[in-house]
């Protein structure tokens, strides 16, 4: 059994900066792949970043620049660095966490920015 429990997320104003925590529980010992994805509403879930096992990362073209994704493999935990945060920022930030075929994911947490 995988859990994936997330924190950090707030209301922000525009400008702002944010940090997203995921920490992973259960019996895998060390993810191939931990992300972060999120879904506004009326819109489709979309990545936001992922980043590998060992260390490569990816990011939506959305946040390229802004937002920077770690991982700390010790302790199973992914984090989502979040700068120059705009209104369309917006949304439900989901963790996500990959082993070999099987996928996880969190209960998600809500990001706001308005002023």
């Amino acid at each position: 059994q995988v859990q994936l429990v997330e924190s950090g997320g707030g209301l922000v104003q525009p400008g702002e900066s944010l940090k997203l925590a995921c920490a992973a529980s259960g019996m895998i010992s060390s993810f191939y792949d931990m992300g972060w994805y999120r879904q506004a509403p009326g819109k489709e879930r979309e990545l936001v970043a992922i980043v590998s096992n060992g260390g490569s990362a990816n990011y939506s073209d959305s946040v390229k620049g802004r937002f920077t994704i770690s991982r700390d493999s010790a302790v199973k935990t992914v984090f989502l660095l979040m700068k120059s945060l705009k209104p369309e920022d917006t949304a439900v930030y989901y963790c996500y966490a990959r082993y070999s075929d099987f996928e996880w994911w969190g209960q998600g947490t809500q990001v706001t920015v308005s002023s």
